[in-house]
């Protein structure tokens, strides 16, 4: 169905498989920094006009290949298609970040929530096979969704937060409550990447982007258990291809061991994320002797470095791989670097400016 894959060194990165050069992708590659991407959300008319439509995704999503090589392509969606799925109301307005129209905050609230029919998301799966064919094998295509934590904070508050109050009053006050949506979340989520794999996501990433503003102990009792749970139930394989699991959890250094623990998964073999992201506040190559050769790593260049100039994020792309180190352990295994931004790119970031990075990221690791 789908033509075979020409550029491989991501699936071989997140494997800890050796690569011809450290492939690169970047959060958010797809969105405003790109005039081409704004003009099509004029035509669409809003993000979520951009996302429920099968060609105005797929157009997206390919856009920044068209100027960059990149080395893997990213679904054109949003983390809180599966809230919206359950019937909270998702809008996004004009120059403002997403919000629900029906926010849960009490009981009666969290005992109405249903994992949702995955038919309601069938734009989200049309997209992915539309993605899939267009790229031609060109590079993979990687699905994702947001944590079952991350997901029960929009669902409480509402919308974005700076004090996560509603949510971490509910987690305090009525674990049960917070427990119950959780548990939810992650069944939610765990159909819903299963689904996109079967679609034609050659990877899939767990974006867990409010992890780090829980306290210790409450980070592994309220995010990591979830996001285990979820890692238990996804596919492994998929018409006879591995399918990598990623996971980046925003402010999460502290945790790097416990979140490159393997645990027994469902089937009786080990589960666990196959990669771990990283925001600039981590050094690679200490994260790298923490984790040993349990996961590869993904990250983890300041955005703002992309407001620099040439020379400037030419060194910082020099400083992120020396970090890293050598892409060989001392047996001789491949340690899997994926280079990357420490969170999604800003939307006033130059479009020149990615160039630089790309190409620079290409260039020296090749040497």
């Amino acid at each position: 169905m789908y033509a075979p894959l020409q550029n491989d060194n991501f699936i071989r990165a997140c494997l800890r498989q050796p690569t011809d050069h450290t492939p690169v992708w970047l959060m958010r590659q797809a969105g405003r920094y790109l005039p081409e991407y704004r003009a099509t959300r004029a035509v669409a008319g809003s993000f979520m006009g951009l996302a429920t439509n099968t060609d105005h995704a797929t157009e997206v999503t390919l856009q920044p290949l068209e100027r960059y090589a990149l080395d893997a392509a990213i679904l054109f969606s949003d983390i809180l298609t599966v809230p919206d799925a359950m019937g909270l109301g998702l809008s996004f307005a004009l120059g403002e970040g997403p919000k629900f129209a029906h926010p849960v905050r009490d009981e009666t609230a969290v005992a109405k929530l249903q994992v949702p029919d995955m038919d309601k998301l069938r734009y989200v799966f049309d997209a992915v096979t539309s993605i899939r064919k267009a790229l031609n094998g060109r590079v993979p295509l990687i699905g994702f969704s947001g944590s079952p934590w991350t997901l029960s904070c929009y669902m409480v508050e509402g919308a974005g937060s700076d004090d996560y109050r509603l949510v971490k009053t509910m987690m305090y006050s009525r674990p049960d409550l917070m427990h119950r949506m959780l548990e939810i979340n992650a069944e939610a989520v765990a159909l819903y990447l299963n689904t996109q794999i079967e679609a034609g996501a050659q990877a899939v990433m767990i974006f867990d982007s409010w992890g780090g503003v829980l306290a210790d102990g409450a980070f592994q009792e309220f995010s990591l258990a979830y996001t285990r749970r979820v890692l238990q139930k996804l596919k492994k394989t998929h018409d006879g291809q591995r399918i990598p699991h990623i996971v980046f959890t925003k402010g999460g250094g502290l945790w790097l061991e416990e979140m490159a623990a393997r645990v027994v998964g469902l089937d009786g073999g080990e589960s666990g994320a196959d990669v771990l992201g990283l925001d600039w506040t981590v050094n690679l190559g200490a994260a790298r002797a923490r984790v040993g050769d349990r996961v590869a790593l993904q990250g983890n260049l300041d955005p703002n470095v992309l407001f620099a100039g040439p020379d400037q994020i030419r060194a910082e792309v020099a400083r992120t791989l020396k970090s890293f180190g050598a892409p060989r352990n001392a047996d001789g295994s491949s340690s899997g670097h994926i280079f990357n931004l420490g969170h999604g790119i800003s939307q006033f970031t130059p479009p020149e400016s990615v160039s630089v990075l790309v190409d620079t990221v290409h260039e020296l690791s090749r040497r």
